[in-house]
């Protein structure tokens, strides 16, 4: 399942969709009117991605006061609406021979909370595409990246494989400057956001050479009068990818589910992607095999060596012997007439047995 995304050529990161040959997809939410039949004729078109999931899922107990209650049940039936209107259009969609996916639109909080909602509303089959949509990286209004990284690993416990990433430019950007941080987010397939015809000087190729689609048309850039690419039987607001690839090689690559090639310094904490087979059948993720960390005991042994060696180079030689200074000028005058030692003989004498004293020290005893 393990996917490489190769070097895109240069022309991919300047108005490809410009290229006949450049396959693209549509992604819808249920508000945006579909006319499939017009749709269809438009040759170009391989996919289509529908929103599915929406955060957490309304609660399944209505109460509190009327309003409360009537708001309950509204959310309730435009959930069932949403996710009735989901299946339709899926089944449409397949009929007229297009690639199938579905998003989640992540929110704050409960990231397993919300990868089994995104599982149970979409019902995906193995040939689904699946993709976390993170619209920013603002914790406080959509789901932390270390929360996404948990959904993430879900998504693979429950079905053996990963989804796609959907980000803008700047999250994408600090997801790559943080991979060893982000270690599933910056593996996943990128689904980029991004709606000028150039991207070339603001991709994040420190992480990722290529991205699986780019949507390049939107509400953002897309109206009445001008528009990159307009889609038959789809309002202008309509979202519109593009693929570095054409139809054939799309609809091979297609559901991405498997991890870009990284580094193997940072495959550490990496699960080892199963085959589909083996992830439908339930198998047990494997992990690829590290250094064992030091134990504490260990740790605790290397700090006190360098300790030691610190402390060490603050130590003084110790003098070769120490000789007690007379107090007085007459009992000086005396010793250096008398008693003072010549060079040779303090050369001569045994060293002193604290390692630690030098002659100012054994004075200063002497003193008091």
């Amino acid at each position: 399942m393990t996917m490489v995304l190769g070097p895109t050529q240069a022309s991919d990161f300047s108005a490809p969709w410009k290229d006949a040959d450049r396959a693209l997809v549509i992604d819808a939410y249920e508000y945006n009117p579909i006319d499939w039949a017009e749709l269809a004729t438009d040759k170009r078109i391989v996919g289509f991605i529908n929103k599915a999931s929406d955060g957490m899922p309304p609660v399944y107990f209505c109460f509190g006061d009327e309003t409360e209650t009537r708001l309950c049940k509204t959310l309730w039936k435009r959930h069932a609406v949403a996710q009735e209107l989901f299946q339709t259009r899926k089944v449409v969609a397949k009929a007229l021979g297009l690639k199938w996916g579905a998003y989640h639109l992540a929110r704050p909080g409960n990231p397993v909370g919300q990868a089994n909602n995104f599982i149970n509303f979409a019902k995906p089959g193995p040939e689904d595409l699946l993709a976390l949509d993170i619209e920013d990286d603002d914790p406080t209004k959509w789901m932390s990246l270390e929360d996404a990284e948990e959904f993430v690993r879900h998504v693979h416990r429950r079905l053996g494989r990963f989804p796609v990433l959907y980000t803008n430019g700047k999250t994408a950007r600090h997801i790559a400057d943080n991979k060893y941080k982000y270690r599933l987010l910056s593996r996943l397939p990128l689904w980029y956001a991004r709606y000028k015809p150039d991207i070339g000087v603001h991709f994040p190729m420190g992480n990722w050479q290529g991205y699986a689609l780019w949507q390049f048309s939107a509400k953002a850039n897309c109206g009445r009068f001008r528009c990159p690419y307009r889609v038959a039987g789809t309002p202008n607001d309509i979202d519109v990818n593009v693929a570095p690839m054409d139809a054939a090689t799309l609809r091979a690559q297609w559901p991405f589910g498997g991890l870009i090639d990284a580094q193997p310094d940072y495959l550490a904490s990496i699960p080892v992607p199963l085959s589909r087979e083996a992830g439908l059948a339930g198998n047990a993720i494997t992990y690829a095999t590290v250094v064992a960390s030091p134990t504490f005991s260990e740790m605790i042994a290397m700090f006190s060596a360098r300790w030691a060696k610190f402390r060490s180079s603050f130590q003084m030689p110790a003098v070769k012997t120490l000789l007690r200074l007379p107090r007085g000028i007459a009992e000086y005058v005396a010793w250096t007439r008398k008693e003072k030692p010549s060079a040779s003989a303090v050369e001569a004498a045994p060293a002193a047995s604290d390692p630690v004293s030098t002659a100012s020290t054994e004075f200063d005893r002497g003193l008091r």
